[in-house]
């Protein structure tokens, strides 16, 4: 599971990212047969989660032919189906509407110039009166920069928003149900990745090599840092679309 664990009732990263897991399905009301869809799936791990425990019909999109193909494999038995097709190439070739629409941790690889145009596919995507979340790393003030280390070695062209930036880009499209920041458990997160990848360094640095390890340790302290001084947050934000019938 990527992105921020939630460590509000342990202290064991297994069941904090199993708990960010419920806290979204309890933020999205699911329901059994509602449809979902994931907008960066990752390896699936949400989406199995929420049609083992809530019966929902799941739809995953995803741009790495490694992260289809485990889930397929992984999971044949489930009603989950994986498009390797990002956004904009899905909304573009689909007319479907889901129930929920979800996003954890991809927002912050969209780009500032295509926040409007995300949550142009993102309303397209969700059924009237239907509910979105997005989970993100916020940035505490506003800018049009890019960290220049992170840039180069970890995640080339990321952009983390600000308040302002995702509030502008969902202005007039979406209503703004709720704003959660537990940003403080990314350090926590952050921390155990930290300790996973150095007890798991002997098994596998024989394919990255020194280099690779002074920048990863590197990666994951650093942004340890940024949470633990606030200067990052975590949000999950729940947006609603209403047809004008039903306002």
């Amino acid at each position: 599971a990527y992105s921020c664990a939630y460590y509000k009732d342990t202290d064991k990263l297994d069941e904090a990212q199993v708990a960010k897991y419920e806290l979204i399905c309890q933020k999205l009301h699911l329901e059994k047969g509602m449809t979902i869809i994931d907008i960066g799936c990752g390896w699936g791990g949400l989406l199995v989660y929420m049609v083992e425990k809530y019966g929902v019909k799941a739809t995953g999109l995803t741009i790495s032919v490694e992260q289809k193909k485990y889930i397929e494999l992984t999971y044949p038995e489930l009603d989950i189906e994986i498009h390797l097709l990002d956004y904009q190439e899905y909304c573009a070739v689909t007319t479907q509407e889901y129930d929920r629409v979800v996003s954890v941790g991809m927002f912050e690889h969209v780009g500032l110039s295509h926040y409007p145009e995300f949550m142009v596919c993102s309303k397209q995507l969700l059924c009237d009166g239907g509910l979105f979340l997005l989970h993100t790393i916020g940035n505490k003030r506003t800018d049009t920069g890019r960290d220049p280390w992170i840039d180069t070695y970890i995640f080339p062209n990321g952009k983390i928003p600000s308040a302002t930036q995702i509030t502008a880009a969902i202005e007039n499209r979406f209503a703004l149900e709720d704003w959660h920041n537990f940003g403080l458990y990314y350090e926590k997160t952050l921390l155990a990745w930290l300790e996973n990848f150095q007890n798991s360094w002997p098994k596998i640095k024989d394919n990255y090599g020194d280099r690779f390890y002074r920048m990863w340790t590197y990666y994951l302290l650093s942004c340890a840092g940024a949470f633990k001084a606030r200067k990052l947050e975590l949000w999950q934000i729940v947006l609603s679309k209403r047809s004008l019938s039903r306002r």
